[in-house]
């Protein structure tokens, strides 16, 4: 899948244009405040369905407007598809659409995986458990799609037995009514660790790999750190047994998937906790591209990585070891740096794109792009 292009409409600093894009590398260069960012926000958001970088959709809107909109035609072989984000202060309020209608679950497998690094996304090495499980369970469904399902299905059953501990603590149902909703959990439980395991496992040499070539150092790992050690559905459901009045007395389930860990160390010692910011972002980056390299190992289309400011803090050789490995297996990446110098020359398709004042300016200096 290709993103052919991105359309913007008040979209934050960003002028009303349609951008063309390479099916390669496209770097997006400029000063600071210019609006690269912004950009490779509007093709998350316009893919995804929601931003990248807050939690609240209305922030993309320009001042002074009161709608914004990001729209991205994305090539699947002979078919074309268009995905479309709208939010507004008012009136329709927030809406995503995949071909002029409600994009449900399946628009995430009509459309690229993402990677996405930003300043923003360090919250995924340093900031709580609950960003690492979710980004986790995101590369599972993109490696194994099929298994996608037992997460969902232990949502379904946590969400059932947090609202029956509600009404037993309330005194309007019984405890043994639990029995039922401890099995399925279980069982929905005993899979999603699994698929996690099985993940990371995946991950563990292509990240301290990629950890090494960045200059991580030698010794960066990553590993899934489970609460329970149970190996079966009937052990973790003796587990829950075994927490039932714990559990009553909160109101919520207090053990299980839903309390585990991706753990990212540097050295042994957890990179949350005692890394530099420095090293945390190499950490990140480290992540996207062994997440890049197994799901090409595994014949999966490689996700569209949009990188900003990723240039910053890399020598001449570790740039061109990012040139190389964004080469390596193909698919689309979209790269932000101050500076058109800052990213060297490599194999493949590639557009240089400058942008100014909240425009893509094309060779001469014109602007460049229709009115969206």
């Amino acid at each position: 899948m290709v993103v052919e292009a991105v359309s913007v409409l008040d979209f934050r600093n960003l002028a009303d244009f349609e951008l063309e894009l390479s099916p390669g590398l496209n770097l997006l260069w400029g000063p600071n405040g210019a609006g690269k960012t912004n950009l490779l926000e509007a093709t998350y958001m316009a893919l995804a369905g929601r931003s990248c970088r807050t939690r609240d959709d209305r922030e993309a809107i320009a001042f002074g407007h009161s709608l914004a909109r990001a729209e991205a035609r994305v090539r699947d072989g002979e078919r074309t598809r268009r995905f479309m984000l709208s939010v507004s202060r008012g009136g329709e309020g927030r809406r995503h659409l995949l071909d002029g209608s409600a994009a449900g679950s399946e628009s995430t497998r009509l459309r690229p995986a993402i990677a996405v690094f930003m300043p923003d996304r360090l919250a995924l090495i340093k900031g709580p458990p609950s960003a690492r499980r979710t980004h986790l369970d995101g590369f599972c469904a993109a490696l194994w799609p099929a298994r996608e399902e037992s997460r969902r299905r232990y949502a379904r059953a946590l969400a059932q037995r947090n609202a029956l501990l509600g009404r037993i603590r309330a005194g309007v149902a019984s405890a043994e009514t639990l029995d039922a909703w401890d099995a399925e959990l279980a069982g929905a439980g005993v899979e999603l660790a699994a698929n996690r395991h099985a993940a990371a496992t995946r991950l563990a040499d292509p990240f301290a790999e990629a950890a090494r070539e960045l200059g991580l150092g030698e010794d960066a790992a990553v590993s899934y750190r489970p609460r329970s050690d149970a190996s079966d559905a009937g052990e973790l459901a003796a587990e829950f047994a075994e927490r039932r009045e714990s559990d009553i007395a909160r109101g919520y389930t207090g053990w299980g998937p839903h309390h585990d860990e991706l753990a990212f160390e540097l050295g042994g010692r957890s990179l949350r906790r005692y890394g530099s910011q420095g090293q945390q972002r190499e950490a990140l980056l480290a992540l996207l591209f062994a997440e890049r390299r197994v799901l090409i190992a595994d014949g999966r289309p490689a996700p569209l990585m949009l990188l900003d400011d990723v240039t910053s803090e890399l020598d001449a050789e570790r740039r061109r070891l990012l040139v190389e490995h964004l080469a390596i297996g193909g698919g689309q990446a979209l790269v932000t740096a101050t500076e058109s110098t800052h990213l060297p020359s490599g194999a493949g398709d590639r557009r240089d794109i400058s942008i100014r004042s909240g425009r893509p300016l094309g060779p001469a200096g014109a602007a460049e792009g229709a009115a969206a």
